[in-house]
């Protein structure tokens, strides 16, 4: 069953010159793995977070390091969730957390859906709350990917 929807645009531009303005915002946003990207990945990150956020109805436990957005083996968007948030998406029994996100003419986007009541088939790494730099937890793709 479906338990929650979330989807988010950003002008790649505008980020650009939001992180070139505050320099701290990537540090702010971002985990440390995450940082090193361009900025039109970091915009379908970013997008990809508040999909996230819109997807469980708010910002009540979420931190931004607590969502990191890593690659399966394939190369597929998927999120590493950590610390409250990890707990509060266990709490409210989703066991599948989908994401897609994309880059093209100017915007980044990105798609979330929450699932409940699929069963425990394999084991979601963002369930599983992976800490920051665990071995396997992200996988390079090239630099066009989002």
């Amino acid at each position: 069953m479906i338990a929650g929807i979330g989807i988010d645009v950003v002008d790649i531009a505008r980020f650009e010159r939001s992180l070139e303005r505050t320099p701290s915002l990537r540090e702010r946003l971002f985990a440390e793995s995450e940082r090193h990207r361009p900025a039109r990945s970091l915009a379908a990150r970013f997008a990809a977070k508040e999909a996230l956020i819109k997807a469980l109805g708010g910002h009540a436990v979420i931190r931004w390091h607590d969502m990191r957005v890593v690659q399966d083996a394939e190369g597929n968007p998927d999120f590493a969730l950590s610390g409250a948030l990890s707990a509060h998406v266990a709490a409210l029994g989703i066991d599948r957390v989908h994401l897609s996100m994309s880059h093209d003419a100017g915007i980044a986007s990105a798609f979330v859906v929450l699932e409940r009541g699929v069963g425990p088939s394999v084991p979601s790494r963002e369930l599983l709350g992976e800490p920051e730099g665990a071995a396997g937890s992200e996988t390079e793709r090239s630099e066009e990917a989002p």
